[in-house]
């Protein structure tokens, strides 16, 4: 299956301020990924988990979306979808510095299990591929009450081996349920690679097994995933069923910070592999086409690395949470 080519910048259906708010939102995602990535390196995060490289398609899919309205089920490395879907970087660094304020679980859960009632943000399970699942539930509740709203689920193509994965868009595409299943695919679950764990191209090309549409979109393009998300979102909201839209992407940083890819993944690959780095790529694009002007990307750099600056100035003054409490929600309380 060929992937889908965008249309040029300014043919999208997007306005000239939608287009670099999207290109804001990417470069804040990374720039706040970047920090926490520093704050693990300096001990005071235990744990990260990179979304570099992804910001394409979690951009893209996530302005096709209605803001608290549609659901979300991210997976944990969904950092800038749920930016654009309401969530701030402060909750973000209250998560990764585990303050009791945390929105995600008030530190009780590792950093990147994302939630929020107010924006229709559904934490997922540490266990792969488990919140497949969780997005089909929503869905049925959707169609069960006749409302138009959609819920997106994302996963990993490695999360694709999972028998949640299987059950969950066989349920989706019996009961037509309004619900987009986004592959966000880099070629690697952990150290392994697509060629080890399918036998097809595509992780799309498994769509027609369950009688749903199947796209695989280059995820380096927003447009193309905004306009692929889009087609996706619209056809779920008419009853149409569900969409399994696939996202090649490249994942500029080790799996998580207890990994280190150079130990299987080659100096040439890596090089290569940054050639094609979406926000790099965008930026250019909205460059050469004067959407974004002279000097006006570097303006929008500063304000999103003082807005990260200023969320964690707050964090680190944020409380830790009081010991006494470390059994809340672990058993039944009288």
């Amino acid at each position: 299956m060929a992937l889908t080519e965008s249309a040029p910048v300014g043919v999208a259906g997007l306005t000239r301020d939608r287009l670099r708010a999207m290109y804001r939102d990417m470069l804040l995602g990374r720039l706040l990924d970047q920090r926490v990535l520093v704050l693990n390196r300096q001990g005071r995060a235990p744990f990260a988990i990179s979304g570099q490289g992804h910001e394409g398609a979690q951009v893209g899919v996530g302005y096709a979306l209605r803001r608290d309205y549609d659901w979300i089920i991210p997976y944990y490395r969904d950092i800038s979808l749920v930016l654009v879907m309401g969530m701030e970087p402060r909750d973000q660094l209250l998560a990764a510095l585990a303050k009791a304020g945390d929105p995600n679980s008030g530190a009780r859960q590792m950093p990147a299990h994302y939630s929020s009632r107010r924006h229709n943000i559904v934490t997922g399970g540490s266990p792969v591929a488990t919140q497949i699942l969780h997005a089909v539930g929503v869905a049925q509740a959707f169609k069960y009450r006749g409302e138009d709203r959609v819920v997106v689920a994302t996963v990993g193509e490695g999360g694709t081996s999972e028998g949640d994965w299987h059950e969950g868009l066989n349920w989706a595409a019996i009961h037509r349920l309004p619900v987009i299943f986004l592959v966000e695919n880099n070629g690697f679950a952990i150290s392994v690679p697509q060629s080890l764990q399918m036998a097809v191209e595509h992780v799309a090309d498994r769509a027609a097994g369950y009688g749903m549409p199947g796209v695989s979109v280059d995820g380096g393009d927003v447009l193309a995933v905004y306009r692929a998300a889009s087609e996706a979102v619209d056809r779920a909201r008419r009853g149409g069923g569900p969409t399994l839209l696939e996202a090649a992407c490249v994942r500029l940083q080790s799996h998580s910070s207890d990994d280190d890819q150079r130990r299987y993944r080659s100096a040439e690959d890596l090089a290569e592999m940054r050639r094609h780095d979406p926000l790099e790529r965008f930026r250019a694009d909205l460059e050469s086409s004067s959407i974004l002007a002279d000097g006006e990307a570097d303006q929008i750099r500063q304000e999103c690395q003082s807005l990260i600056d200023e969320a964690q100035a707050e964090a680190d003054q944020a409380p830790a949470p009081d010991p006494d409490t470390a059994l809340r929600y672990v058993y039944g309380e009288a």
